[in-house]
């Protein structure tokens, strides 16, 4: 490689890498973390996920859970429903404010969750997944909104924590295949990038894991930046990237429009005819697991249905689950998700959440997930201590002959 090019490349790498140093820093941290996030949320919160009635022979109906709920508070219509759940646990159920009349807009609730006693249906905790607060309960939903938004506040309809993730981890990608150039600038020195010159410590072997440590992990690096694009920036950049090679079958949220009309309204379908409509599909299918869950898009006006046992409701070792989506006036089959099936496109697409947390692998591949997470956040730390070196001495140089 010449000088002028290689210096070049340099220079472009030192740029994008300031630019995405101290989010990949922290995205890196808060990945290693929230790999396991439903174990270390369930240990830091147990009033929150273990049931106070304990384990118990006859919980009451998941359904007549959701309707008590929405008996006891008018404000909010349940938009998600396990049907399935682990002894001894609650139920999690995930809540949407209706719209008030008087004025148009939706309620203020404060939460979106509540973990409800199956024995009783009594209540045992609310939260309101993601805000910004370092409570235990609130500890881990604030990592995980963290890791892909930075808290960046919505605004004019635009994620705006989210597109800048999106951005950072495209210039991840170009930074990633520039760091990869200027590591081996010749055959002859091809070693030294992947050595680490122990002994001298320093700024030496700062160097060193800055450039060999990320020459080891080269491809899983790339891995992450090009799922994070996907999780991201996923309609906006990677479908339409991806359906230049391969077809993809539209969603049921991607077919139609979000409306505030169906906002304001219920739907027609009630949750026990959705379930249902689902596990007679389900059947014909020849699917073996049960639904497990029930969620409904409200401005959509959709109905997803989620097959799996309890043991398996997080798919730790997998693609993840089979879901139908059905209309929530007609109860129609309107879309379906089933993982390794679709076209190549699809199954591309499916893949991207399975392998950024590493549960494509199971416990393996979280386990090597958090050690990417801390691996990143150490060539980002690594990084900024190369370039504030090399600013230092480049400042001294200018001012000695002036001294």
């Amino acid at each position: 490689m010449r000088g002028g090019t290689r210096g070049a490349l340099v220079v472009m790498h030192r740029w994008c890498g300031l630019f995405i140093a101290l989010f990949l820093f922290i995205a890196g941290l808060t990945g290693a973390v929230i790999a396991w996030n439903h174990e270390l949320d369930e240990w830091a919160n147990p009033g929150l996920f273990r049931a106070a009635s304990g384990e118990t022979d006859s919980p009451l109906p998941p359904l007549e859970l959701a309707r008590r709920a929405e008996a006891d508070d008018p404000r909010l219509r349940v938009s998600f429903l396990p049907l399935a759940l682990e002894p001894g646990h609650t139920a999690m159920l995930g809540v949407a404010p209706r719209i008030d009349p008087a004025t148009g807009a939706p309620y203020v609730l404060g939460f979106n969750q509540l973990a409800v006693d199956p024995a009783t249906g009594q209540v045992q905790g609310r939260r309101q997944w993601g805000r910004i607060s370092l409570s235990r309960e609130d500890l881990l939903p604030f990592l995980y909104k963290l890791h892909y938004t930075m808290h960046i506040p919505k605004g004019w309809g635009i994620d705006f924590g989210v597109w800048l993730m999106g951005v950072v981890s495209a210039v991840w990608i170009v930074d990633s295949f520039l760091a990869l150039c200027i590591s081996f600038p010749n055959r002859r020195t091809w070693r030294k990038s992947l050595s680490f010159r122990l002994r001298q410590g320093g700024a030496k072997l700062n160097f060193d894991v800055h450039r060999s440590g990320g020459v080891w992990v080269w491809g899983l690096l790339l891995m992450l930046a090009v799922t994070s694009v996907s999780l991201n920036l996923g309609t906006q950049v990677m479908r339409p990237l991806v359906s230049v090679f391969s077809p993809l079958t539209p969603s049921p949220f991607e077919s139609r429009q979000g409306s505030r009309e169906r906002e304001l309204a219920e739907p027609l379908l009630g949750r026990e005819q959705a379930i249902a409509v689902a596990q007679a599909e389900g059947r014909r299918r020849g699917w073996a697991a049960p639904p497990g869950s029930i969620f409904y898009a409200q401005r959509f006006g959709v109905y997803g249905v989620t097959f799996f046992t309890p043991e398996d409701d997080r798919d730790d070792d997998g693609m993840g689950n089979e879901v139908l989506y059905l209309d929530g006036d007609t109860g129609t089959i309107i879309g379906e998700k089933v993982p390794g099936r679709g076209t190549g496109g699809d199954i591309f697409m499916q893949a991207q959440l399975p392998l950024h947390s590493g549960r494509l692998l199971g416990t393996p591949g979280r386990v090597l997930i958090s050690l990417m997470g801390i691996a990143v956040a150490a060539l980002s730390m690594t990084g900024l201590v190369i370039w504030a070196r090399k600013r230092r001495a480049r400042t001294t140089r200018k001012l000695r002959p002036t001294a």
